[in-house]
């Protein structure tokens, strides 16, 4: 039988919780988004497309990637590096002053994504069963 979570496991699921709620928020919160930067950048259509699917596209293709990283430098270490990436790119992306620096912002953001989601879900798989 094993005990009940305390404080300190509450706090650390929250904690885990924050970077993952951001990382699959930032799609939908694009999507509201999307027509006012339509007016203020004036992007082609064609750069309206790699605003919505440049982070995306990065978050999946490093997931693995970050995951194995993850693996070899600490996934505490990690987690803190994804979360000053996002956080900076976060910051560019608000400021941009083009499409094709929103375009590269975004890109930053996935980088910073796919450094985020193995850390977060790595600390609840990794453990053997029966040890929740």
């Amino acid at each position: 039988m094993s005990a009940a979570a305390g404080p300190r496991q509450w706090l650390g699921l929250a904690i885990l919780l924050l970077p993952g709620m951001l990382v699959s928020m930032d799609m939908s919160v694009l999507f509201f988004a999307l027509p006012f930067l339509a007016a203020d950048l004036e992007p082609t259509s064609a750069q309206q497309l790699w605003i919505a699917d440049v982070y995306g596209f990065l978050l999946a293709g490093l997931l693995i990637t970050m995951g194995a990283l993850g693996d070899r430098i600490g996934r505490r270490r990690l987690l803190l590096i994804g979360a000053a990436a996002f956080g900076v790119a976060s910051i560019v992306a608000a400021y941009s002053t083009s499409a094709p620096m929103l375009i590269a912002a975004r890109a930053l953001l996935g980088v910073g994504g796919a450094t985020l989601a193995p850390s977060t879900l790595a600390r609840w798989f990794s453990r053997p069963a029966g040890s929740h």
